[in-house]
């Protein structure tokens, strides 16, 4: 098989996938071509996975280019991890919106920030899309660019690619739960079923052992150290009966409830909900572009091999993916895909999360029929602003994208629409050098 990363200068990113493909024997023989525009940081990855697969001794080849179409050439799966605009144009996302009373925290999903990533980003998956048309027509492109929903909605509608959208929260689901029930609970013990949308999708069932651990979960939460490890997703489980896959993070931004209250959005920063945030006082930008010195030290060192390269298992589905598609044994997976009826009372072809089997065929979404109604009238919240803002990327329609951060739950909750308009011209004016198709 011949895997491509665009994107691959990603460096946390592609090294976990790539440990993960080594410690994966089907994948024996793999071709993996990293591609990326900044040729720094391209150079510094593929002298790492070189040195990852000698350690690994698996007969794998790895290339490097900055050519979009020799990376996909002949390839059968297309990974993407990409960010137009990189932290420049993240921090306009943020601070524009923040300037007129829009806290988003993280701003990559929904709201503003959610909608101008979405405009700066599907033209050039559209372009990498007519590559794939072109040079290998039968990959599957797995993306994990936010906004997974919307771009693999504009994907799946704009072009003939077969897409599916992978996010780390649903997999992540049962190791989170170890921070609320201590030692004794083992991860592996829990099954669940989630579906709903990316960022929003819902633990339809949580069986740990043979028994409903909902009820474990809600006396849980009455301990004050439970509840402050995901105190948003917690708040909204009490009121609306059901748990979240998202971070505490994330899910205030696609809400009304919470980040209009100055109360809430200390709680949410200050909370346990990811650790290692507390260290830059609950603030995203921060944590993503803070240099991470000594984690790039230690990986130059096991380039140069004065220090041991260590390859541990992780839980990417991106491998299990592969090894299905190659040998025709079944994955699980909770991918995004279209709602070709898979959801009864979610729009009809917007982009659903929903657990997924995969085979030599490819990828083979699982009907999963009605959410409870609260749990549909909360994600269609979320939806109306993804259909707007997907339309508005492909066709550049101003008014549209407009209309779509309008219609987001979180900027309606503070803003007036003359305002909207206002903080909407000014996110235009400022990122236009990355907005060709407006």
């Amino acid at each position: 098989m011949k895997v491509a990363i665009i994107g691959a200068g990603s460096i946390c990113f592609t090294r976990s996938v790539v440990t993960d493909m080594i410690l994966t024997p089907e994948l024996e023989g793999l071709t993996v071509s990293l591609m990326d525009i900044d040729e720094e940081r391209l150079v510094f990855i593929g002298k790492l996975c070189k040195k990852m697969v000698e350690a690994g001794k698996v007969n794998f080849v790895i290339e490097t280019t900055l050519d979009r179409r020799e990376a996909v050439a002949g390839a059968d799966v297309v990974v993407t991890t990409i960010q137009v605009g990189t932290l420049d144009a993240y921090k306009l996302d943020l601070d524009i919106p923040m300037k007129y009373g829009v806290d988003q925290n993280i701003g990559d999903t929904l709201g503003p920030g959610g909608v101008f990533r979405t405009l700066r980003t599907l033209p050039v998956f559209m372009d990498l899309c007519r590559d794939m048309e072109e040079l290998c027509p039968n990959a599957w492109l797995v993306n994990f660019v936010n906004p997974a929903a919307m771009i693999s909605w504009g994907v799946l509608i704009g072009s003939k690619v077969k897409c599916v959208g992978l996010c780390h929260s649903v997999q992540g689901l049962p190791y989170d739960m170890k921070r609320y029930f201590g030692p004794d609970y083992v991860p592996e013990k829990l099954k669940y079923t989630c579906a709903g949308i990316n960022h929003m999708a819902w633990a339809l069932e949580l069986n740990y052992d043979g028994e409903d651990y909902y009820p474990k979960l809600f006396e849980a939460i009455k301990d004050p150290a439970v509840f402050d490890c995901n105190p948003a997703k917690f708040e909204v489980m009490k009121y609306f009966g059901y748990y979240v896959t998202e971070s505490s993070y994330h899910y205030s931004e696609y809400l009304p409830y919470f980040r209009k209250d100055p109360a809430w959005v200390k709680k949410i920063r200050g909370s346990n909900t990811w650790p290692h945030m507390k260290i830059y006082d609950g603030d995203c930008f921060k944590f993503v572009s803070a240099r991470q010195d000594d984690f790039y030290e230690n990986l130059q060192m096991q380039i140069d091999g004065t220090a041991p390269i260590e390859l541990k298992k992780g839980m990417e589905y991106l491998p299990g993916i592969m090894k299905a598609l190659k040998t025709g044994i079944p994955y699980k997976i909770h991918g995004n895909v279209l709602n070709k009826g898979l959801i009864t009372n979610l729009p009809y072809d917007c982009v659903v999360e929903v657990p997924c089997m995969v085979d030599e065929n490819g990828v083979h979404a699982c009907y999963v029929g009605e959410l409870p109604q609260q749990l549909a009238a909360l994600n269609r919240s979320n939806i109306s602003v993804q259909e707007l803002a997907v339309k508005a990327a492909l066709t550049g329609d101003k008014k549209m994208a407009a209309q779509a951060v309008m219609l987001d739950p979180l900027t309606a909750a503070v803003l007036t629409l003359e305002k909207i308009q206002a903080m909407v011209d000014e996110m235009f004016e400022a990122e236009k050098k990355w907005l060709p198709q407006f």
